[in-house]
């Protein structure tokens, strides 16, 4: 049964290539279960090409159908061009659930081998990258992304929790084998996933934060950037910690939602933030191998143009940042606060790609040339 499904499989895929954009209903059995997934393609894709592939996890007693609608990775994957998978948990005394270990006990699903073979059958119907497999997860999908962070730490590059943490049993036999960016967007106020933890069955975000900055060897002090309040209706405010510097240019940030609920940022609860878009703009940054100096961590994106061919780097920087572009032109630009101050513009020209940033504050700042705007964060080490 299983090669007929993995056929099927397949052969739906190459008589729908001419589709531009495709969402598939997936199954597969594994473990004697029949496993499902919602699988989307970007009209973008090419097979020529090798593509990023994000998991995005649903929380406990939700669906994958759910999590598609609410975070809304379709239309990111669109410009940014990744493929995207939405598993469903499977069934635990009635409610769908992710195995993952000390609260859903119990369970004797191996989540972790489920996720490894969804990225085999993913990968022999489409040209992935191996190297850059990303996930995210909310409330259980978050403690998901943290469990594979842990357990299938040689396939995924970066992670990204929104309202998830780390059981005691992850916590206490976690063994990454390489440094490995991490997102945690968590409301101090949650009741569901408590932000200080419950020594019985849930980390503290302050206990899983300090973990990963160890781990990865990042600094110990974080740049904090106050998130401008911009709906303050919403009874919760942001502050951005970014523990940089770290074990291959990696980096550990957190999104501390003071008054946030149990919420996914930028549908409800919080509306200072998108929390899918910063977890893209994250997760982007990075392969397997750490931060990859040439992607632009990119918040807009207009096709074919020359300016999507300009990427900036580094990113964290210190003292100056390097407009990377193969087209001999002169590069206009403007570098904006976050409350849309514009405090340094200039024009680059092709033997000078250095702009200096050394008198600029530490802080979140917006890099705009031609039809781009970069995220771009100045660090004191």
């Amino acid at each position: 049964m299983k090669p007929l499904l993995s056929f099927l499989f397949t052969f739906f895929v190459l008589i729908n290539g001419i589709i531009s954009q495709q969402t598939i209903n997936g199954v597969l059995q594994h473990e004697g279960l029949t496993r499902e997934y919602i699988l989307y393609i970007p009209a973008s894709y090419n097979a020529e090409e090798s593509t990023p592939l994000l998991f995005s996890f649903h929380g406990y007693t939700s669906n994958a159908q759910t999590n598609l609608y609410y975070t809304n990775f379709k239309s990111i994957a669109d410009t940014a061009g990744f493929i995207l998978i939405h598993p469903q948990g499977s069934l635990l005394n009635g409610i769908t659930h992710w195995n993952v270990g000390g609260w859903t006990i119990g369970s004797t699903v191996d989540d972790v081998s489920f996720v490894s073979e969804l990225m085999d059958t993913i990968s022999k119907a489409y040209n992935i990258d191996s190297d850059r497999m990303y996930s995210t997860g909310m409330s259980n999908g978050g403690y998901m992304s943290f469990l594979l962070a842990c357990k299938l730490s040689d396939r995924i590059a970066a992670i990204a929790s929104v309202t998830g943490s780390m059981t005691p049993q992850s916590y206490n036999t976690c063994q990454p084998s390489h440094p490995t960016p991490i997102m945690q967007i968590h409301g101090t106020s949650d009741g569901t996933v408590p932000y200080n933890g419950n020594f019985l069955w849930t980390k503290s975000i302050d206990d899983v934060i300090e973990y990963w900055v160890e781990y990865n060897n990042t600094s110990s002090e974080p740049i904090i950037i106050e998130i401008p309040d911009i709906n303050t209706s919403d009874g919760s405010t942001v502050e951005h910690y970014i523990y940089g510097d770290g074990d291959n240019s990696t980096a550990v940030e957190h999104f501390k939602v003071i008054g946030g609920d149990h919420d996914w940022p930028g549908v409800w609860g919080n509306m200072d933030i998108d929390a899918s878009k910063e977890v893209w703009n994250f997760l982007s940054k990075y392969d397997i191998n750490g931060l990859i100096e040439s992607q632009p961590n990119a918040i807009t994106d207009n096709n074919n143009s020359f300016y999507d061919q300009v990427s900036i780097f580094p990113n964290p920087a210190t003292t100056t940042i390097k407009v990377s572009n193969n087209i001999n032109k002169n590069i206009d630009y403007q570098i904006y606060t976050p409350q849309g101050q514009m405090i340094k513009s200039g024009t680059l020209d092709s033997n000078n790609r250095e702009i200096d940033i050394t008198n600029l504050k530490p802080n979140l700042y917006f890099f705009n040339v031609g039809n781009k705007t970069f995220k771009i964060i100045k660090v004191n080490y």
